[in-house]
């Protein structure tokens, strides 16, 4: 168990090493300026100048569905440097071109870090959105394809998912990675047998570490890796495109050294490892720093995701439930696609905290919503056809805000509620991750719908997550020298 400050971090127990498993030109505007900030701006120079044969800092990115953050943390946990970025607009055609804009926004946060910190970096590592998955050319790394993000569903390729899989298994929904790899395996293409399938953090990890092929067991689950097992389950190893699947270790593992290029022009150490990662609410979830069973966290970015510390290990497909094997206890949740990305679109930033202040959270709103930006959910209801519910809309801009506020914590009671009675460990205590958890009034909102103690996570980002998992790496890395 490590100590970071006062806080004990066990998490770095929960991640145990499994067996090896077996496009056009783009336009696009200035990217954005990052908002770099440290907490203690002044120690950052002096601890890098005066202590740097000593002084090792460990970075962590998080690339969420609307942008990216990078966290620089020391052996004890403290942040030493924290931005972030906008994903740029790069458009392919009339659609976005994610993966340039992903690359430029990765390459950005490397050159967001302060240069006096960058010789410092021991380690890095990075998450990613859950089953957002790429396909790419097993030997140039050229995608092939545009990329599946995390919401996209493949309702084509789910009849044939469900005929190979076990029942109510976490792949047989229309959003998981297995169902877009069978989506695009189905369409034929030339050469499709020297392809390699990686998720997003696997693919922003290689692009640091040049190895095509490697993930870890948080993103391998919804593609059908057995955490429980260590292995891909044989009603997977016997299709044909199993040969695009990535090999696969815990998170927070060294995968190998920063490419050359890249120390070169940042001026990273030459012995800066890449760790594998995880998905951006397992890495929220890191960073809240949950570690006895009942303890649970809620991720408020653009979407709503809940993890649960549980005894018990619960997966069904029909409610979008799967579980994360954390050591010898599970990480139990689901992501509903409901969340910040709903009153972005309603409000601005400014509005959010104008209004919220105005709200009552001690008053139930008798408004009943869905709020969801487009057709479709994931969790507690897995319905690809589900319509947004935004109406009525009443004269009064605070009242419709508490009303879709007090909505999502409804649908996040409904989440809680169903990992219970599907036979995980009852949740006792809800710690708030993400940028909702800025929001006190939604806070006080919640406790009062879920009937639970809620408060906001010691560090809420889950970049501080991905930081803790190079903390992880770098440490195993040294034991093993």
């Amino acid at each position: 168990m490590l100590m970071l400050g006062q806080f004990q971090i066990s998490s770095f127990e929960l991640f145990q090493s499994p067996k090896q498993s077996g496009c056009c030109s783009s336009r696009s505007v200035p990217l954005p300026r990052t908002r770099f900030y440290s907490n203690r701006p002044g120690l950052i120079r002096a601890m890098a100048d005066n202590d740097r044969s000593v002084e090792k800092l460990y970075m962590g990115m998080d690339f969420g569905t609307s942008g990216a953050r990078f966290t620089v943390i020391d052996e004890q946990g403290v942040i030493r440097a924290e931005g972030k970025r906008e994903y740029p607009p790069f458009m392919r055609e009339e659609s976005m071109d994610w993966v340039s804009s992903w690359k430029s926004t990765l390459f950005s946060l490397l050159e967001d870090i302060p240069i006096t910190l960058r010789s410092l970096v021991s380690s890095i590592s990075l998450d990613g959105t859950s089953a957002t998955t790429l396909i790419l050319n097993s030997e140039s790394g050229e995608v092939l394809c545009q990329p599946f993000l995390y919401n996209q569903s493949c309702p084509d390729a789910l009849p044939e998912v469900m005929s190979i899989a076990p029942a109510n298994h976490t792949v047989c929904s229309g959003s998981s990675t297995l169902c877009k790899l069978v989506s695009w395996w189905n369409l034929k293409l030339p050469n499709r047998e020297s392809a390699v399938l990686l998720h997003q953090a696997d693919w922003l990890l290689w692009l640091l570490h040049g190895k095509l092929g490697v993930s870890d067991y948080n993103n391998a689950l919804k593609v059908g890796y057995d955490p429980e097992s260590e292995s891909y389950p044989s009603w997977l190893i016997s299709q044909p495109y199993s040969q695009l699947l990535p090999t696969v270790q815990a998170p927070g593992t060294s995968i190998g050294n920063l490419k050359d290029s890249i120390t070169r022009q940042f001026g990273f150490p030459d012995d800066c490892i890449v760790c594998t990662g995880t998905t951006d609410s397992i890495a929220a979830f890191l960073a809240a720093r949950a570690t006895e069973p009942g303890k649970a966290v809620t991720s408020l970015g653009s979407t709503l995701a809940i993890k649960l510390l549980s005894t018990k290990r619960v997966d069904d497909a029909r409610y979008g439930v799967y579980s994360h094997r954390l050591d010898d206890k599970w990480l139990v949740g689901g992501a509903s696609n409901t969340g910040g990305a709903i009153l972005r679109q309603l409000f601005s930033d400014e509005e959010l905290e104008k209004l919220s202040r105005e709200i009552n959270p001690a008053v139930a709103s008798p408004l009943d919503y869905y709020p969801l930006k487009s057709n479709g959910e994931r969790f507690p209801i897995a319905d690809p056809n589900l319509a947004p519910r935004l109406l009525p809309r009443p004269n009064s801009d605070v009242e419709y805000l508490h009303g879709i506020l007090e909505s999502i914590a409804r649908i996040e009671g409904k989440g809680y509620k169903l990992l219970k009675e599907m036979g995980a460990t009852e949740a006792e205590e809800v710690l708030t991750a993400g940028g909702g958890a800025k929001n006190d009034k939604w806070i006080k909102i919640r406790e009062r719908v879920l009937g639970l103690p809620v408060s906001k996570a010691v560090h809420t980002e889950a970049s501080y997550g991905a930081s803790l998992l190079a903390l992880k790496g770098a440490k195993q890395k040294r034991g093993q020298e």
